[in-house]
């Protein structure tokens, strides 16, 4: 199943991950927004700057939508990681059109 319409922030998300565009990335979440990833909590600018670093950009991350329902995303994930793709819960958080906090774990 493809999901054809997501809220803004969370298709930014996705657009700007399969890009491998940190910069462009960075820009989807608000001033002051978290990552909770995998238990591992990044809370500062320089902390999500990393994350998306080093678990979105440098694993070229390429994430296939599934499923939407209210703030939980669910999606193919793939890149360079082993046992890929997995399936992974995205939940988000958004205030006007950014990412105010992310959580991601297994689907």
């Amino acid at each position: 199943m493809t999901v054809n319409v997501l809220p803004e922030a969370v298709d930014k998300f996705v657009t700007t991950t399969n890009a491998h565009d940190a910069d462009a990335l960075f820009a989807v979440f608000a001033p002051g927004a978290s990552v909770v990833d995998d238990g591992t909590t990044y809370a500062t600018e320089a902390e999500v700057r990393e994350w998306i670093k080093v678990h979105q950009i440098d694993p070229k991350i390429v994430i296939t939508p599934t499923s939407f329902e209210g703030d939980r995303l669910v999606a193919s994930v793939d890149g360079d990681f082993p046992g890929g793709p997995l399936q992974f819960a995205f939940t988000f958080t958004t205030r006007d059109d950014a990412i105010t906090a992310l959580s991601i774990e297994l689907a």
